[in-house]
């Protein structure tokens, strides 16, 4: 699991370790029952505070995202999938506004957006 951390970016640690670890599970590269770094090998490879990472993934699993097991570990939780789900289709909803608004702005018909939608689906969803 890569996470990068910017010690100049004004966040702070604990929650960019959140929100990538958080985006990695919403965006299905980790999926559920995949086992996360312990506190303290997450610490050592980041270089920083076991107390970081231990706020990380209690705030990870207060959201339902993660399950500690004790003596076992960190894992992604498989019980929370409508969650999940939601937030992904709120990114989903995210990107289509600005695909409307981006189609609109050319112009193009809802005709057109579908027939380039439908072409891209038929070409593998790459341009």
């Amino acid at each position: 699991m890569d996470i990068l951390l910017s010690h100049s970016s004004g966040e702070p640690i604990y929650l960019q370790i959140v929100m990538q670890i958080r985006d990695s599970i919403l965006q299905g590269k980790l999926t559920p029952g995949t086992a996360l770094p312990s506190i303290r090998q997450l610490a050592k490879d980041l270089q920083i505070s076991v107390i970081t990472t231990k706020r990380a993934y209690n705030e990870l699993e207060q959201e339902g995202l993660i399950d500690s097991v004790v003596g076992k570990g960190s894992f992604v939780s498989g019980g929370n999938q409508e969650f999940i789900r939601e937030q992904r289709l709120k990114a989903l909803e995210s990107k289509l506004r600005e695909v409307l608004e981006e189609s609109k702005s050319l112009p193009m018909s809802m005709d057109e957006l579908i027939e380039w939608i439908q072409l891209l689906d038929q070409e593998g969803g790459s341009a």
